[in-house]
């Protein structure tokens, strides 16, 4: 087997590498991630039409988009609406939702507290951390150049 120049190599991987349409990927991803949003409207209307006040309406809309995320995570349907969404499926709270249930999934296997509990905030976790810390560090020096909290 003879050996590959770099310039070779590249014009080896790219004549394989699947071609991808930005614009495609784009279009999907508004449109999926506008969806997933369009449903949300609806649950929340629907649940204010029941009568809950508004501080509920947000609360029960945002479990249940948690919910549906998990429950097609679970059922291993998310993935294959991520593959052809992209990052329309990231955006949203159902985002959320999959990327604390996937790894709970995978690592099941290893049992129950050391398996899916420790490993359920594995992706959400530093996203949670750095936000939950930033947020502080904004608050403090807000409240210290006297704005206020």
């Amino acid at each position: 087997m003879r050996h590959m120049t770099q310039k070779e190599y590249k014009k080896f991987v790219y004549e394989r590498s699947p071609s991808s349409s930005v614009m495609l990927k784009t279009a999907r991803a508004f449109v999926c991630g506008g969806g997933i949003c369009v449903f949300a409207q609806m649950i929340s209307t629907l649940i204010t039409d029941a009568g809950f006040d508004k501080e509920t309406v947000s609360s029960l809309t945002s479990v249940t988009m948690i919910f549906i995320g998990a429950l097609l995570t679970a059922l291993d349907i998310y993935d294959g609406i991520a593959k052809y969404a992209g990052a329309g499926t990231i955006v949203p709270i159902t985002g959320f939702a999959n990327s604390v249930v996937s790894p709970a999934i995978e690592f099941r296997s290893e049992g129950l507290v050391l398996g899916m509990a420790a490993k359920m905030f594995v992706i959400a976790g530093p996203v949670l951390v750095y936000g939950i810390a930033t947020s502080v560090i904004c608050g403090f020096f807000i409240w210290i150049s006297g704005g206020g909290i």
